[in-house]
């Protein structure tokens, strides 16, 4: 997330960037320590919005720790391809070796079963952004995926009801963070509640007609 980072810093965010240790404990416990922790840090000066930019399982501990505490101050939510409804990679190798020990207690409870603890949360009061991959690098998990899907996440089960916009971007899951357009939309969303649903213009179409007949 450092490209976030620093793409938000200097929209004029004061930006905290949180590390967790994704393999060796629990959503609740990670979201307990981590996401609380993240809060604590951006409640100090005064008060001020407090939002959450998250990719992947982020989304998931945002959701998770707001099921007992209020987004402070009327904040936004930016999800970038989060597997809110689960994943169908994690219902195919849940039983493998290397799967439990490269994913921990996570990998665990990311499936798309009712009884998962993405389809257990409840639905959560916030303006909701999610931002969807449509690439996949990864073709053998693509085919666990039923429809499009960023090569671990499938676009369908990155939405929540309640949201308030949603987009979807051509980029894999492992590197959309980064990637142009969702550095910009976030910052959109973050400071209108909404996406940019405008057409990205590339540089050939920006040139006038004349200098386009040049070509």
């Amino acid at each position: 997330m450092r490209a976030m980072e620093k793409h938000l810093t200097q929209a004029g965010y004061r930006v905290v960037n949180v590390d967790y240790p994704s393999t060796s404990k629990t959503i609740p416990q990670i979201s307990t320590e981590a996401v609380a922790g993240a809060v604590s840090q951006c409640r100090r000066g005064k008060l001020q919005p407090i939002h959450f930019v998250t990719h992947s399982l982020g989304g998931i501990l945002v959701r998770q720790y707001l099921q007992h505490s209020a987004l402070p101050w009327q904040g936004k939510i930016v999800m970038i391809a989060p597997p809110n409804k689960g994943s169908e990679v994690a219902d195919r190798l849940k039983d493998f070796f290397i799967y439990r020990w490269a994913t921990g207690p996570v990998g665990q409870a990311l499936g798309t079963g009712p009884d998962s603890l993405p389809n257990q949360l409840k639905p959560i009061t916030a303006e909701i952004g999610i931002i969807a991959g449509s690439k996949s690098l990864n073709p053998l998990f693509s085919r666990y995926i039923p429809g499009p899907d960023d090569g671990k996440v499938a676009i369908a089960r990155t939405k929540l009801a309640g949201m308030k916009d949603f987009i979807i971007v051509p980029s894999s899951h492992t590197f959309i963070m980064s990637h142009p357009t969702v550095l910009r939309q976030t910052v959109y969303f973050l400071g209108k509640g909404f996406f940019d649903h405008e057409p990205e213009q590339d540089e050939e179409n920006q040139l006038s007609p004349r200098n386009r007949e040049a070509l």
